[in-house]
């Protein structure tokens, strides 16, 4: 059987996750959070307390788990929804995820996980190199105001006290870290649509790929 991939990438904030999670939905597709996997990888590294800096720090990849129910990452049994959102992980990640070894590791997972799945899969690198063979690629955007305020207002839900102004810092900081990484950097696919959903409601942009991702399914096109 042949199976399907829709590929969203985006910096953060940029409503990847909110959106990829609602199209799964919409299609009964496997919802892939690839930042999740990347963050559950610096919560490990940290509670081994193994040196983040060095590349083959990294081994215990090798005999770590990782399971998606319902569009939550399991690793090594355990629930990673609300252990991935403190502030060390979210300082480290891009450190972590900037290492060949790690994303070698994960990218392989993901590709795998395609292989015997109908997925929408969200991160940096998607269309760019874990799903290049995506029917639909797209690349989401959003001004660094907007994206500042979508985290504050989650960070706030979520019981944590961090100003507007410091978290537009640290958009910037990880924009710059992404972008500039030397190997597989975020970027834009050639064949990928981008939408900037500064001012547009989720909803509607979800809507929109659906219909494109429908257009495309019927049409045979790629």
């Amino acid at each position: 059987m042949s199976y399907h991939a829709i590929a969203i990438d985006g910096p953060a904030g940029a409503g990847k996750s909110t959106i990829a999670k609602l199209l799964a939905k919409k299609l009964n597709y496997t919802y892939i959070d690839t930042g999740a996997m990347y963050r559950a990888t610096t919560y490990k590294a940290l509670n081994l307390g193994v040196d983040l800096i060095d590349p083959e720090s990294f081994s215990f990849l090798n005999i770590t788990d990782f399971v998606f129910k319902n569009g939550e990452l399991y690793m090594d049994g355990t629930n990673m929804t609300k252990l991935n959102r403190s502030k060390e992980v979210a300082d480290n990640v891009s450190l972590v995820a900037s290492h060949i070894p790690v994303r070698n590791k994960l990218v392989s997972l993901q590709q795998e996980i395609a292989e015997n799945n109908h997925v929408v899969m969200d991160g940096r690198d998607i269309g760019t190199v874990v799903l290049t063979h995506a029917q639909l690629k797209v690349f989401l955007t959003a001004s660094v105001k907007v994206r500042a305020k979508r985290r504050y207002e989650e960070l706030k839900n979520a019981g944590r006290i961090i100003t507007l102004e410091d978290i537009e810092k640290d958009i910037e900081r990880r924009d710059k870290y992404d972008s500039t990484r030397s190997y597989n950097p975020l970027r834009k696919a050639q064949d990928a649509i981008e939408i900037d959903t500064s001012d547009k409601d989720i909803r509607e942009v979800v809507d929109l790929l659906y219909k494109k991702y429908i257009k495309i399914v019927n049409e045979g096109e790629l």
